[in-house]
Parts: structure tokens; sequence; C-alpha cells
């Protein structure tokens, strides 16, 4: 009964819940509540919720694998398009307050903050995905819909690099990502050798 409910009504739910930081957010913006440097605030939070959804997305398939639990599988679209919501946001946050969408800013900024170049790559790839990730595309495109869907790979390690080149002290954070990512990329790289 529990698992029918979770099944029915899991997808209404994960977005609410992925719509509260967002909420919390805005509240905290015009209460003035984002302290001394809200630019900043709001890239972080924007930036930080977004990554968090893309592990939720990426670690779909070895949960389902480590525990059983092929239900999940049900909630990865949802998570997907939520992590693209979320990274879009970012973005527009990004090019409003520190690129002022100013081209000369926009050069200026990449040939000086790499990292920048990797999340806006990030970004560029997920848009295929978002775009796609109905079942109309899937009866669609058939074959090539997983080939399009396998960006998923290079928009974590590029998610990943985002966070690692803005590093100025501790690298605690960057270490944590990249372990957790890596753990969910073996235990694909483990699939594809059982399957060849």
């Amino acid at each position: 009964m529990a698992k029918e409910a979770l099944l029915r009504f899991g997808k209404p739910l994960l977005i609410v819940a992925a719509m509260l930081p967002l909420a919390a957010l805005i509240y905290a913006a015009l209460s003035n509540g984002l302290g001394t440097d809200p630019v900043k605030a709001l890239i972080v939070e924007t930036g930080e919720w977004a990554l968090w959804l893309l592990l939720a997305c990426f670690a779909v398939s070895p949960l389902r694998s480590w525990f059983g639990a092929a239900w999940l599988l049900r909630f990865r679209r949802t998570l997907g398009l939520l992590a693209f919501f979320y990274v879009s946001l970012h973005l527009v946050v990004v090019s409003n307050y520190l690129f002022f969408w100013d081209w000369a800013v926009v050069g200026e900024e990449l040939s000086e903050r790499p990292y920048i170049i990797a999340g806006f790559s990030a970004w560029l790839l997920m848009l295929p995905m978002a775009v796609t990730s109905n079942n109309w595309s899937v009866q669609r495109l058939r074959r090539s819909w997983r080939r399009v869907h396998m960006l998923m790979y290079p928009i974590m390690l590029l998610a990943w690099l985002h966070i690692a080149w803005q590093v100025r002290s501790s690298y605690f954070d960057a270490i944590v990502y990249g372990l957790i990512i890596f753990s969910l990329f073996l235990q694909r790289v483990k699939k594809l050798r059982k399957s060849c």
C-alpha cells in the first residue's frame, strides 16, 4: 500500500520538495536574508542544488543495482529535469549578476575562469537530454535516445571540474564530490563489463 502511494504521488511530491529550496531562496532575497554578499549566496545555492539533483539522478541506476529498487527508475527523468531547471537557474543568475548579459564581460571571464567553461559546457550537454526527456522522443529516437542520454557521463565530469577548478583553499568538497561521482561511475563500468 505504501509503495503504491509512493509510485502514485512520488513525482508530484518530489517536484514540490525540489521547489522548497527555491521558495526559501526567494523569501530570503525579498527579506534581505542572503547575508553580506547576496549575489554569491544566490550563485552558490542554485549551483549546489543543481549538483545535488544531478547526483541524485546519476545515482538512480547504481542504487537500483545495489538495493534491487527498480521503482527508483520512475523518478530518474523527473530528477534529471529538476537538475536541468536548477542548472539553468544557476546560469541565469550568473549571467545576470556577474556577466550583466554583456558579451565583452563573458569573454573576459571565460579567459580568466576555466571553471565557467566547464559549467556552461555541462549545461549545453544537458539541453538535448532535457528536450528528449519525454515518451515521444523515446519512441521516435529508439536506440539513438540511449546515446543522447549517455551524455550524462561527460556532464558529471564537467560538473566536478566546475567545482574543482574553483577551489582556492580547501579541496574537501571537491574530493567528496569526486569520490561520490567516481563510485557511481565504477558501478556502471562493472555493469558494462558483465554485459560484455
